[in-house]
């Protein structure tokens, strides 16, 4: 059930934010010159500071027939400063802008890992080199030399050779978000902004009201 203030229309329309969120990232494809998926993903440390770091968002999965569920995923070594900062607070934010359509999404909920079946599929996607790089990397741990991190690069390509699994501390996280909001550049600053919102993570009842620019 969605409740809203205003009737949406043209970019804004839908009764889905999923699927309106994969097609503003479709249509960001087809202009941006890289990575149109790139997301800042924020999270917060045990002291409460802030963090932000670039990441790529490799899925936005569709809500059920039902409107429930839907969600963000990305993929990260589970040792890495975000996932330890994520583990602990059990939420995140992430926020996608493309400058060549002057849009932006944001959005901000709670997190589970995706570490089974998808993501080993994800994995076996990726290139060699890539697959071989997360057995490799200590992710967000000091290293002494770019040297070093070649050696270790060598070790693992000797040991897995043409065919590594997918390493036990790396896998995906699906954000399930209570909150997203979809925003377009407007003249003279006056832009136009839609927040969704919804009590469970889980469920289908969103609230869509426009906020002031």
């Amino acid at each position: 059930m969605i409740q809203e203030t205003e009737t949406r229309k043209g970019k804004f329309a839908g009764d889905d934010p999923f699927a309106l969120a994969a097609a503003w990232l479709k249509d960001a494809a087809a202009s941006e010159i890289n990575d149109p998926n790139a997301m800042a993903l924020s999270t917060v440390d045990e002291g409460g500071l802030p963090d932000v770091r670039m990441v790529l968002l490799k899925d936005i999965e569709p809500a059920a027939a039902d409107g429930t569920g839907g969600a963000f995923v990305f993929y990260t070594n589970y040792g890495s400063a975000k996932a330890m900062q994520i583990d602990a607070a059990g939420k995140a934010a992430g926020v996608m802008h493309w400058k060549s359509l002057r849009r932006q999404v944001r959005f901000r909920g709670v997190v589970e890992k995706e570490d089974g079946p998808q993501a080993d599929d994800y994995y076996a996607s990726r290139s060699l080199p890539s697959r071989l790089g997360a057995w490799a990397s200590r992710q967000s741990q000091p290293l002494s030399s770019r040297q070093a991190l070649m050696a270790e690069v060598a070790k693992v390509s000797a040991r897995h050779l043409l065919n590594p699994p997918r390493p036990p501390y790396w896998g995906g996280f699906r954000i399930r978000p209570l909150e997203i909001e979809f925003w377009a550049d407007g003249e003279h600053r006056l832009h136009d902004r839609f927040k969704w919102r919804r009590e469970d993570p889980a469920g289908a009842d969103w609230t869509v009201q426009r906020l002031n620019p």
